[in-house]
């Protein structure tokens, strides 16, 4: 059985969480994360934690924000006037913008009666995350 190594077409199952014990994603109850060591298709510690491993292998590892999604950047909190949005926008809602040409995704946060505070960070920014990944196949 190969380790997983840059190149590697691997099949993982995972469950992420938080340091409060939050799970955010897990793969147990669906199909593998398939995907190629090396391209960058998954964040960084992941990829990195996967190098190494034999098949059946389980670990579980923790990393900072800039092996995950990148440091929660205050920059990318905004706030708009709410007749610029949909009526039906919600707190939890996703809205879609262009921005300098740039396709980004934002978070709606708080809804006041004029304004609306919008996030684009990813919702893990800033965030440690812990991984446990079991490595199903490597080839």
């Amino acid at each position: 059985m190969p380790k997983a190594q840059a190149g590697s077409q691997v099949e993982v199952h995972y469950t992420g969480s938080l340091n409060d014990g939050t799970v955010f994603d897990s793969s147990k109850d669906r199909d593998p994360l398939s995907f190629t060591v090396g391209t960058g298709a998954v964040i960084p510690g992941f990829e990195k934690a996967i190098v190494g491993m034999d098949e059946g292998e389980t670990k579980t590892v923790t990393f900072s924000p800039e092996e995950g999604y990148g440091d929660h950047m205050e920059h990318l909190v905004i706030e708009v006037n709410k007749t610029e949005l949909p009526p039906e926008i919600a707190v939890g809602s996703v809205l879609q913008a262009e921005i300098q040409g740039q396709q980004m995704f934002f978070n709606v946060m708080q809804i006041e009666e004029e304004k609306v505070t919008l996030d684009g960070n990813h919702p893990l920014a800033g965030k440690d995350l812990t991984f446990e990944i079991t490595l199903v196949k490597s080839a």
